[in-house]
């Protein structure tokens, strides 16, 4: 497609958008009266207006009924988590008794390995790649120690190569087959937090499939972002947070992805609470166990309604749009913004080197040579809500419920700007 860089060309392309209407929908920051540009969805998602609607029918619910808001409430409280699992499934590619919404995501992670790592005397290895987010290296080190084992042995980290900003499948698949049979678990990122880098999912789990390993993955930066089939692909697992591209609010409760193969099953290693139980039998208060016969056996406690509804606000405006129209403009507005900043390099002196792959989603991350924190920070003061990462790297998530194509134009004029006067 043949763009240009003119405000004429953006508003043309913003009103032939048919998602333009949802950036209404949301409360943007500000700085210096104006509305900000806003490019870290993919770690704070802004707040959908209809949000505060959501949660203050729970605070009514509870002024007027209290305790009874359990099971009298319009949503009902003991089962409002399940009325998140439907448009979750369709997400995520998942059947609906696949999904379930409950803690937080590193928390479920850790709850999952409880599961779905059961490292053996010659089969214990754990795939992820390098540098990953650090809450999962922190997490796979501790459940290494718990289990008695060496980080050192226990972790095989799939490299990039020399020179290179983004990982090679035909590398994680070189490095899968090399472990093989003392390959426990796959675990990784589904797209990497820093790069921006979408991995062949459905290639990397058949391959983890086939050494006999089980695999699972973080899709913390994918959920709301990118096409997932997690059911097809063959996933044995997976959880995400709520809060980037989902737009539930900061800290929010995460989703969880288990294969029906696992479901009632009452042999598999599970931290179990009452709210995993049956709901025929729940309240019945007996001793021992009875899983539900979906993933919502992993429920430990009731869920936190306050919480949840933010989420489910949320999710009602995917299911509005749907995925498909999502990534379109997506694909769109993130090659409009890599349009933007080549032309303002050609402008300025300095020089960008965007090293997220054609393998993306919705960011871009740019590495700003001969460029420092100070062009960061002119951002910032201008109205440009963007992210830093060491050493030198911004990134730029325009996410498609509410950027618009004249931010694109608008954030390029500023960085101009920005390189000019720094």
């Amino acid at each position: 497609m043949s763009f240009q860089n003119t405000l004429s060309y953006a508003k043309e392309l913003d009103a032939n958008d048919q998602l333009a209407a949802y950036r209404d929908q949301f409360h943007f920051p500000k700085i210096g009266g104006k509305e900000v540009i806003y490019f870290t969805g993919n770690s704070l998602g802004l707040q959908p207006k209809r949000s505060a609607d959501f949660v203050e029918e729970i605070m009514k619910d509870w002024r007027e009924l209290a305790v009874e808001g359990h099971f009298y409430a319009e949503k009902s409280w003991w089962d409002y988590h399940e009325r998140l699992a439907a448009p979750l499934a369709r997400i995520m590619g998942a059947k609906t008794p696949e999904i379930t919404v409950m803690n937080t995501l590193t928390v479920n992670l850790h709850l999952l390995m409880v599961s779905f790592y059961r490292p053996t005397a010659k089969r214990y290895k754990i795939l992820c790649e390098e540098k990953a987010f650090p809450s999962d290296q922190y997490m796979f080190q501790s459940q290494i120690k718990f289990h008695g084992l060496d980080i050192s042995d226990t972790i095989v980290e799939v490299k990039k190569r020399e020179g290179e900003n983004f990982w090679r499948t035909e590398d994680v698949l070189a490095k899968i087959e090399e472990v093989g049979d003392e390959l426990a678990l796959v675990l990784m990122g589904g797209v990497n937090y820093y790069n921006g880098q979408v991995f062949d999912m459905q290639t990397i789990t058949k391959a983890g499939k086939d050494v006999g390993a089980v695999v699972g993955w973080d899709l913390a930066h994918a959920a709301g972002n990118v096409e997932l089939d997690l059911h097809n692909w063959d996933v044995d697992f997976a959880a995400w947070c709520s809060y980037k591209y989902m737009n539930s609010g900061p800290g929010n409760a995460s989703g969880v992805f288990i294969h029906e193969r696992y479901h009632g099953r009452t042999d598999i290693p599970r931290f179990e609470g009452w709210w995993g139980t049956k709901k025929e039998t729940r309240f019945l208060m007996q001793p021992q166990f009875d899983p539900m016969d979906n993933a919502d056996a992993w429920q430990i406690s009731n869920a936190p309604v306050l919480a949840l509804a933010p989420y489910l606000a949320s999710l009602e405006m995917f299911e509005e749009v749907g995925m498909e129209k999502l990534i379109a403009k997506r694909n769109k507005i993130v090659s409009y913004l890599e349009f933007i900043l080549r032309e303002i390099d050609k402008e300025v002196e300095s020089t960008f080197e965007i090293i997220t792959p054609e393998a993306r989603g919705t960011q871009l991350s740019v590495f700003l040579h001969g460029e420092g924190r100070p062009i960061f920070d002119y951002l910032m003061k201008n109205g440009v809500i963007t992210d830093w990462r060491e050493p030198n790297v911004i990134r730029l998530a325009p996410a498609p419920f509410y950027c618009s194509y004249e931010d694109m134009y608008r954030f390029g004029q500023i960085l101009k700007r920005g390189i000019e006067e720094t």
